[in-house]
């Protein structure tokens, strides 16, 4: 379980953050979406102490990470190329992040485990992570941060520089590793109609603060996003993809 408790952040006459009180519960898959400067990143930051608040905090699985380290047994994340060692090789990366005990899934185990959304493109390459597309980069991430097996998944645009059928793979990973091991999964994005597709709540925010949290059951929280972003059209575009997470 995540609490956010009177969490404030200012970035001089900004308000980055400002949350009297939030909860995510336990196996909830939390979208958060919101226009650019909606602190969304922010807040992320905020929970895996890479950003101090300036009033108030947050608990993950009732561990607060200004004050302790034991979080990180239990938490993943990928925010962006920052969490990477570029100048390692993929199958290096992981080997490393398995020598330190950040690993449930062995290396020998990571291609096939991933192989349907590593899609041929990151393993026995001999590039350098570095040298890799945006795509793959991300996609070298996003599997560090799966192959610890966390209870709590923190990913930021995790679509974003996916082609399609990385994308739908992607919907389908999370949504399985979800169901599989109950975890907490938070992801924010721009992409509106992925973020529905595959989450049990929407939390919309605005200048830092939430102002809706929208219950999702079978993506009805898409009638009201769409009234928020007045994208009614583009997303009803897609209702596709939601049926077809669900085969």
């Amino acid at each position: 379980m995540i609490t956010i408790t009177n969490l404030k952040k200012q970035f001089g006459e900004t308000t980055a953050c400002d949350i009297p009180s939030f909860t995510v519960n336990d196996g909830d898959i939390l979208g958060l979406v919101g226009n650019n400067g909606a602190g969304k990143t922010t807040l992320f930051r905020i929970m895996l102490d890479l950003l101090k608040p300036d009033e108030g905090n947050v608990m993950l699985n009732s561990i607060d990470p200004a004050t302790s380290e034991e979080w990180k047994d239990t938490t993943a994340a990928y925010i962006d190329e920052g969490f990477l060692i570029d100048f390692l090789t993929p199958e290096e990366y992981f080997a490393f992040l398995d020598k330190i005990g950040a690993a449930a899934i062995p290396p020998a185990e990571m291609e096939k485990h991933f192989e349907r959304f590593s899609g041929g493109e990151v393993f026995g390459q001999k590039k350098l992570i570095r040298n890799l597309s945006a795509g793959n980069k991300q996609k070298v991430g996003i599997m560090a941060a799966l192959m610890r097996k966390p209870k709590i998944l923190i990913l930021d645009e995790p679509f974003n520089f996916l082609d399609p059928s990385g994308q739908n793979t992607l919907k389908h990973l999370l949504r399985d590793y979800s169901n599989a091991t109950g975890a907490t999964i938070l992801v924010s994005s721009h992409n509106l109609q992925h973020t529905i597709d595959i989450s049990t709540r929407i939390a919309l925010l605005e200048k830092g603060k939430i102002i809706r949290d929208i219950p999702n059951t079978d993506g009805n929280a898409r009638q009201e996003i769409n009234r928020y972003f007045d994208t009614e059209q583009a997303l009803s575009d897609g209702k596709s993809d939601d049926e077809e997470l669900k085969k």
